[in-house]
């Protein structure tokens, strides 16, 4: 009887999973629909940026409380076994807009690398590197507003048993910005996401990309937006 009673069982709780899968897959494609047609369509345009071969780019999970719809991308520049430097870059919208944006449409991002301490320790070193994010911009021709961030240093010195490692500096910008909408009220995420990456690689210390570089590959496709 016990056996023919955890049978019963299995066979009960195997309808309630394909009942929760049911639910699920009718969840999620209740979201797609919700989901407005100018994020949706500046999600699919990220697909389009040409990057270069050096910077490995992935999805990741977005944050859920900035605004009604993110989408987030997660990104290192790798040479050989080594990061020389990483990041992330989150898409926001919010289709009533948003004051402090001054648009419905936000870009965030946090930027991370190593340096050699004598260069962390340039009193100049913070402007120089605002001054690579909103230069990377301006060099793609991108129309933006309401830009802000921090730039930070970090150094770190070792004592007693970890006394033989060199002293280490790491340099962080945490940054975001308003790119204008154009067409369809759509920003062009696709030249925003590229110099982002621009910038990601001028701080990991890459020399410059020439225009028509055979080397800039697309990015591959990815899973799509996802809704708060």
């Amino acid at each position: 009887m016990a056996a023919a009673q955890g049978r019963l069982s299995d066979g009960a709780g195997g309808m309630d999973d394909a009942k929760e899968a049911r639910d699920d897959k009718e969840a999620v494609q209740k979201g797609a629909d919700a989901t407005p047609l100018p994020f949706r369509t500046a999600v699919d345009a990220l697909g389009t940026a040409r990057l270069r071969p050096e910077i490995e780019i992935d999805p990741t999970k977005p944050p859920q409380r900035l605004a009604p719809f993110a989408y987030a991308l997660e990104a290192a520049v790798v040479d050989g076994d080594e990061d020389l430097a990483d990041g992330r870059l989150i898409l926001l919208h919010d289709p009533a807009g948003h004051e402090a944006w001054q648009g419905s449409f936000r870009l965030v991002t946090l930027v991370r690398a190593e340096l050699e301490p004598e260069i962390a320790a340039d009193p100049l070193f913070p402007d120089v590197c605002w001054s690579w994010l909103t230069g990377a911009l301006q060099a793609r021709g991108l129309s933006y507003g309401e830009p802000s961030g921090t730039v930070t240093r970090a150094s770190s010195h070792y004592f007693g048993g970890l006394s033989e490692r060199r002293p280490a500096s790491q340099i962080e910008i945490r940054a975001s910005w308003t790119p204008r909408e154009g067409l369809g009220d759509v920003p062009d995420t696709a030249s925003h996401l590229a110099a982002w990456c621009d910038l990601l690689s001028q701080i990991a210390g890459l020399p410059p990309a020439t225009p028509g570089d055979p080397s800039v590959v697309t990015l591959p496709q990815r899973r799509g937006p996802q809704a708060r």
